[in-house]
């Protein structure tokens, strides 16, 4: 057991595990857009019910809510090999080597689909808040229905979620620390490496909380001065 801290230790250590946040990072924003694309399709087929796709939509949420990002992460990177390699076959393609594709594909792949789950619900929740009154004064005079979405909707609804994204993002941030269980070298990763080499787990478990602490607080205030320009800007047009 460790009886005291090496403060020097930790400090150089921090700056190394520092080094790892643009793939934290990575991960997380790419992650979080794809999610939020495939979420509002997902909200979408939910909102206006579309046969089929809106009991397979609902399926996947529920399967997205209702097991650990771990399990999911594990799911993908074993099963998702297994797959390309049977459909592979099926086709009658050969040469392709799905165990050559990068862990940080199914990573990035695993947090996508998780994020697409509970952004989808975000999303939805947002779409119905906004009043049915402007969609069909929008309709009577002729507006066609992409343009309602992209003039009317999507505007109100990245206002109304954007607190939720905000919160997404950084719930994000913290997940993809699972990343190392399959081999992707993040700031938990060289945070796990460091440690098992100098058995100094106290001091490294400190420097990488101190560094997911900061990209969360950036995080927050990034958020926290968008979400304040949106309502400046909206309450200027309504003026």
């Amino acid at each position: 057991m460790q009886k005291e801290l090496d403060w020097v230790f930790l400090w150089n250590n921090l700056l190394k595990i520092a080094t790892k946040v643009p793939t934290t990072m990575y991960l997380a924003l790419i992650a979080t857009f794809m999610g939020v694309l495939l979420g509002l399709f997902i909200a979408l087929v939910k909102v206006y019910k579309v046969p089929v796709l809106r009991w397979l939509a609902t399926l996947y949420v529920s399967f997205i809510r209702g097991t650990p990002v771990l399990v999911q992460l594990y799911l993908i990177f074993y099963g998702a090999p297994w797959a390309i390699l049977r459909i592979s076959s099926a086709l009658g393609l050969r040469g392709f080597d799905p165990n050559q594709i990068s862990p940080a594909f199914f990573a990035l792949l695993t947090f996508t689909l998780n994020s697409a789950g509970y952004l989808s619900e975000t999303l939805r929740s947002a779409i119905e808040s906004i009043d049915r009154g402007q969609i069909e004064a929008a309709r009577s005079i002729g507006m066609r229905e992409s343009r309602i979405m992209i003039k009317i909707v999507l505007p109100q609804v990245a206002l109304n979620a954007l607190p939720n994204l905000g919160n997404s993002l950084i719930s994000m941030v913290k997940d993809t620390s699972l990343a190392f269980s399959v081999m992707v070298i993040d700031v938990m990763g060289q945070a796990k490496l460091i440690g098992s080499s100098t058995l100094r787990y106290l001091e490294i478990y400190i420097s990488v909380s101190i560094v997911y602490w900061g990209l969360c607080i950036l995080l927050e205030c990034i958020f926290g001065a968008a979400e304040k320009r949106m309502k400046l800007t909206k309450r200027a047009l309504a003026e």
